[in-house]
C-alpha cells in the first residue's frame, strides 16, 4: 500500500482536488522511507531480491544507531573528563556556555550531560556534511537527469562517525566534497563507485591535513588537553602499557576511550553488524574472511616477535577492539558495492583486508591505524579478485566437461 492509498483509506478522496499534490514532497519522502517505491523491478532477469535500494540504505542507517548513541556519550564523556582534569578555565566555546547556562553542567559522571555535550559536537559536523554533500548530489543528479537516492544518507553518516570531534567545519565540508565527487559521482553515482566514498573523504583529510586528523591533541576537543590513543600507546610502548594509561580491553570493547566520533565502541559496531547480517544486507563471507585474515597474520607476527617493534606482540583480540577495526568491519568491509561480488572472492577480499590492517599497524610505525587504508587498498583489487575467481571457475568447468 502506497502513501496515496494510505491517505485515501483514512479520508476518502483525500488525494483528489490537489490536496496530495500540494504536499507532494513531504508524502514522497515518507513513501521513500517507509513504503516500497512503485519503481522497483518486478520481473526477470533483473529482479534479484525483494529488498529494494531504498530499503537497503534505510537498514544501513538504522544499523549505525548504536554507534551514534555510544559515540555521543563517549565524546561528551571524554570532553567533560578533560575539563574536570584541566579545570573550569578550560571550558571555553559556545558548547560549554550552553551546557553551563542550561544548568546541565559538565559532570563526566552524568550520562545525560555527556550525551548532550557530545551531541553539540556531532550536530554541526552532521549538518555541514548533509548540506555540502547534498549539494553535490543534487548538482550531479540535475545534470544527469537522475533522482537523488538514499545512498548519500549512508555515506554522510559513516563519514561523520569516522571524524574526530575537533575537526574544523571547513575541513568537514572539503572532505565530504572530495568523497562524493571524486569517490563516487565521477564514476556514475551510487552503485557504480569502486571506492567507499566516506573513506575517500576521510583519507583525503588525513593526508591533506594530518595535524588535524592525527596526533595526541585531536581526539578530545578541549584546548590544552593531550592524550594518546590505544594504538599510539601500543605502537610506542606495547599493548602491555595500556593499563598504565587506564585503558583496558573492556573499556575498548564498550567504547569508553578516545577516538573518532562513532568508531570507538566495538560492541555498538557488532550490534549494527548483527542487524545487517540478519537482514542479509551484509554478506557473512566478507566478515569471516576479514576476521580470519586478522587472526592468522597477527598470530604469525606474535610467533616471529621483534626486539625493536612492540606491535609484533599485540594479540589479535586487541587489534579488533581498538582503532577503527570493528566499525570498519561492520559498515565498510561489508559495503556491497565496493567489495567483491563472487562468493570465493568475498573470502579473499575480506582476508586481504584482515591481513593488510595488521601489516600496516605493525610494520608501518608511522601509521598505527590501518583499517581505512586496508579497505581502500582492497577496494582497488576487488574487481581483479572477482576476475580471477571467474576465470578459475570457467577453467575448472571446462576441464570437468572436456
Amino acid at each position: 500500500m502506497g502513501v496515496r492509498d494510505f491517505f485515501d483509506k483514512i479520508e476518502p478522496n483525500f488525494t483528489k482536488g490537489g490536496r496530495y499534490e500540494k504536499y507532494f514532497p513531504l508524502y514522497e519522502m515518507v513513501e521513500s522511507l517507509v513504503y516500497t517505491p512503485r519503481t522497483v523491478t518486478t520481473v526477470a532477469p533483473h529482479a534479484r531480491s525483494f529488498v529494494d535500494m531504498k530499503r537497503i540504505m534505510t537498514y544501513v542507517v538504522i544499523s549505525t544507531i548504536p554507534c551514534i548513541l555510544i559515540g555521543l556519550w563517549n565524546t561528551g564523556f571524554q570532553t567533560n573528563s578533560a575539563i574536570a582534569l584541566l579545570g573550569p578555565e578550560s571550558a571555553t566555546g559556545w558548547r560549554a556556555w550552553i551546557m553551563q547556562a542550561s544548568g546541565i553542567g559538565l559532570n563526566p559522571d552524568n550520562a545525560f550531560a555527556c550525551f548532550v555535550h557530545g551531541f553539540l559536537y556531532f550536530l554541526p559536523i552532521y549538518i555541514v556534511t548533509l548540506a555540502v554533500g547534498g549539494f553535490w548530489e543534487v548538482v550531479f543528479a540535475t545534470v544527469r537527469g537522475h533522482e537523488v537516492n538514499e545512498g548519500f544518507l549512508v555515506s554522510s553518516m559513516l563519514y561523520v562517525l569516522i571524524l574526530p570531534a575537533s575537526t574544523p567545519l571547513w575541513q568537514v565540508a572539503l572532505g565530504i566534497s572530495f568523497g562524493v565527487v571524486i569517490g563516487k559521482e565521477v564514476f556514475g553515482g551510487t552503485g557504480k563507485n569502486f571506492l567507499n566514498p566516506a573513506l575517500v573523504g576521510r583519507a583525503f583529510l588525513y593526508f591533506a591535513y594530518p595535524a588535524q586528523m592525527s596526533g595526541d591533541t585531536v581526539w578530545t576537543p578541549v584546548d590544552g588537553f593531550s592524550g594518546a590513543t590505544a594504538l599510539a600507546v601500543s605502537a610506542a610502548e606495547g599493548h602491555q602499557a595500556l593499563n598504565a594509561y587506564d585503558i583496558t580491553w573492556w573499556q575498548s570493547f564498550f567504547g569508553a576511550i578516545q577516538g573518532c566520533l562513532g568508531e570507538t565502541s566495538a560492541l555498538a559496531a557488532l550490534i549494527g553488524l548483527a542487524f545487517l547480517l540478519y537482514t542479509k544486507i551484509a554478506n557473512y563471507r566478507l566478515v569471516v574472511g576479514c576476521v580470519v585474515g586478522t587472526i592468522a597474520f597477527s598470530l604469525l607476527l606474535n610467533l616471529i616477535g621483534s626486539d625493536t617493534n612492540p606491535m609484533f606482540a599485540m594479540p589479535w583480540y586487541w587489534h579488533m577492539v581498538i582503532g577503527g577495526y570493528a566499525f570498519g568491519l561492520a559498515f565498510m568491509v561489508t559495503e556491497p558495492v565496493s567489495a567483491s561480488h563472487t562468493n570465493m572472492g568475498r573470502y579473499i577480499y575480506g582476508a586481504l583486508i584482515g591481513f593488510m590492517v595488521v601489516m600496516i599497524r605493525v610494520i608501518n610505525p608511522a601509521f598505527p591505524e590501518g583499517m581505512m587504508l586496508a579497505i581502500l587498498f582492497a577496494n582497488i583489487f576487488a574487481p581483479l579478485i572477482d576476475y580471477f575467481v571467474v576465470k578459475a571457475n570457467i577453467a575448472r568447468r571446462a576441464k570437468r566437461h572436456a
